[in-house]
């Protein structure tokens, strides 16, 4: 397949031979490699790492397009419905996925429930991604009994240990260390597991990722740190406070892989943390996954958004949003039909009817349960 890219728009036609054309946007105001595929890979050597561009491509199923395409489209219709209901049936902040989808979704479709995750402020995909029910958590948002922390949580604080999903954080960079113990534990059982830790660009500047990924390297522990490069730490462009092209560099100082990837193509995204998945599988210790994306809407739903133009949000959202570029690729290529896409949606529709019906009509939290859940039983240390 040949690949036309149009340096003004930044959009890659991509040619599949057969005198069609699709139009496949990479990443918009700021590229990755020279395709919608492309990855710059950073292998082991010697010395040390190297980067260098690598082409990955891993034929889908049809099944695995459907799942891929029903995650993403999961975590948006989530994200949506979280926004249409904040400040009404849900109380408190909410950090929306939305334009990021990709990320979660091609990670955690090479992980199993026996495998963990820590997530983030912004952690509803990660949340859905990892197998975790849409009616608990919407319950959990809705701030009732039924919800995964008992209504007590909210946004920040899903979690779902049946699944490896061991929590969202409302600390910046506060997943580091649980991910880093989890594998630490991982390895001290002798298992196959894994642990992921997703953080965003602007946490890569905490301390602790600079312990963590140093105590992981040093220990060979099987963790894959992902950075969901969305290009806004906050309020502030990151690319105004960094001094690498690629946050994956920053593995060279720990003698670890690092690998970055447009973190808008699903594809791109399941294929390299398949690798660095296997990697970690085999004992061969850590690596860093760098996902350049771009969070779509405000860094909190009520945010003004006033450090950035809204041609810029548009831009984003014409020509790369995730799903809308993989449902193009996957349709061209003959790898489903729209009937398939169809019926995914009408699946979803039941789904989500049926989980904000469970949330509505779940119970409250009583006033006298307050500290239940908050302490322990009584401790014998001495035992």
């Amino acid at each position: 397949m040949a690949s036309v890219k149009d340096g003004r728009t930044g959009r890659q036609t991509d040619h599949a031979g057969d005198g069609h054309a699709a139009t496949i946007p990479v990443q918009g105001p700021a590229q990755v490699g020279t395709g919608p595929r492309a990855a710059h890979i950073q292998q082991e050597t010697n010395q040390g790492t190297y980067e260098s561009p690598h082409i990955m491509s891993t034929p889908l199923t049809t099944q695995q397009a459907v799942d891929l395409y029903t995650t993403m489209r999961k975590i948006r219709r989530f994200e949506e419905t979280v926004k249409a209901h904040i400040g009404k049936e849900i109380v408190g902040p909410a950090h929306l996925y939305i334009g990021e989808e990709a990320v979660a979704t091609g990670v955690c479709s090479n992980l199993t429930h026996h495998d963990y995750v820590t997530s983030t402020h912004r952690g509803h995909g990660h949340t859905l991604a990892k197998g975790a029910r849409v009616d608990r958590s919407l319950a959990e948002l809705y701030g009732r009994t039924t919800g995964y922390c008992k209504g007590k949580g909210g946004s920040m604080h899903l979690a779902d240990f049946s699944v490896g999903m061991l929590g969202a954080n409302g600390v910046v960079g506060g997943g580091f260390n649980i991910a880093t113990g989890a594998a630490l534990a991982i390895k001290q059982r002798h298992g196959s597991d894994v642990a992921v830790c997703f953080f965003g660009d602007g946490a890569s500047s905490r301390g602790t990722f600079h312990e963590a990924v140093n105590l992981a390297a040093s220990w060979k522990l099987p963790v894959i740190y992902v950075c969901e490069n969305n290009a806004w730490a906050s309020t502030t462009r990151f690319d105004d406070i960094k001094n690498v092209d690629y946050l994956s560099e920053r593995a060279q100082g720990y003698g670890i892989p690092g690998v970055t990837v447009d973190g808008n193509d699903v594809e791109s995204v399941r294929d390299a943390s398949a690798k660095l998945i296997d990697r970690a599988r085999r004992g061969d210790g850590p690596s860093i996954l760098e996902c350049k994306t771009y969070r779509r809407d405000g860094h909190f739903i009520t945010d003004p958004q006033k450090y950035r133009s809204q041609e810029e949000v548009e831009e984003w959202k014409l020509y790369n949003d995730p799903i809308d570029r993989f449902r193009r690729k996957i349709l061209l290529e003959g790898v489903v039909t729209q009937d398939d896409l169809d019926a995914a949606e009408e699946r979803l529709d039941q789904e989500f009817a049926q989980a904000l019906e469970f949330a509505v009509n779940s119970p409250f939290p009583k006033a006298e349960d307050a500290l239940d859940d908050v302490f322990s039983g009584e401790v014998n240390l001495y035992e």
